[in-house]
C-alpha cells in the first residue's frame, strides 16, 4: 500500500514450493498471545483461508474479537467454548465444570481436525488448559501428532508445555516488559479483550 492506501498497480505474492501445516505455540507472560493468533487469522482470511478458532478459557465475558469476527468478510469460526479464567479474577465456576468444559473442546478440536473443515486451527489458551489439568497433555499430543499435512494449527496461552513445544515448528515466546494492570489501571476494550 501507498501513503494514500490504494494498492500498487502490481503485487508479487510469495507461493512456496512445498506448502506445509505448520504447528505455531505462542506462549509467554505478556500481553499480546490471542492479539498475534487472531492477526493469523487475518492474514489467513486475507489468502483465502478458512479459519476455525477455540476458545478454551474464554466465554464468560465479552470479547471484541467475538463480533469484530462477524463483520469481516472471511470464513472465520470463532467458538468461545469456557466459563472464564479458572481460579482468578472471582471466577464462581468449580474447576469440574472448567474441565467439562475443556473436554468438550478439544473434542470439538478433533471433530475439526477429522472433517478438515479449516486450515487454520487456533486453540486459544490451551497452555493454560493444559496447565490447570482441564485438559490432559496426552489429549493434545493427540491432536498435534494428528494434525492433517496441511493444516496450519496455533496453540497460544501461558506456560506451554516442553513436550508441545519440542514438537512445534514456530515458537514465540511474549515477554511482558511493562503492563498496565500493574499499576492498577482496569483493562480496556479493543485492548484487552
Amino acid at each position: 500500500m501507498n501513503k494514500r492506501g490504494t494498492k500498487p498497480a502490481k503485487i508479487d505474492r510469495l507461493e512456496p514450493q512445498v506448502r506445509q501445516g505448520l504447528i505455531v505455540v505462542i506462549t509467554g507472560n505478556g500481553k499480546g498471545k490471542t492479539t498475534a493468533a487472531l492477526g493469523m487469522a487475518l492474514r489467513a482470511c486475507g489468502h483465502g483461508l478458512r479459519v476455525c478458532i477455540l476458545q478454551f478459557m474464554k466465554g464468560d465475558l465479552y470479547a471484541g474479537e467475538w463480533d469484530g469476527v462477524k463483520k469481516m468478510d472471511c470464513d472465520i469460526e470463532l467458538i468461545a467454548t469456557g466459563k472464564g479464567f479458572c481460579g482468578i479474577q472471582g471466577n464462581p465456576y468449580p474447576w469440574a465444570e472448567h474441565r467439562a468444559n475443556a473436554q468438550d473442546a478439544i473434542e470439538l478440536a478433533r471433530e475439526k481436525l477429522a472433517g478438515q473443515c479449516c486450515d487454520l486451527l487456533v486453540l486459544d489458551e490451551v497452555n493454560n488448559a493444559l496447565k490447570l489439568k482441564l485438559i490432559d497433555l496426552k489429549q493434545l499430543l493427540d491432536l498435534l501428532q494428528n494434525k492433517p499435512p496441511l493444516l496450519h494449527l496455533v496453540l497460544t496461552g501461558r506456560d506451554a508445555h516442553p513436550r508441545v513445544v519440542a514438537l512445534a515448528d514456530t515458537v514465540s515466546e511474549v515477554h511482558e516488559v511493562k503492563h498496565a494492570y500493574r499499576r492498577e489501571i482496569e483493562p480496556q476494550p479493543g485492548i484487552d479483550y
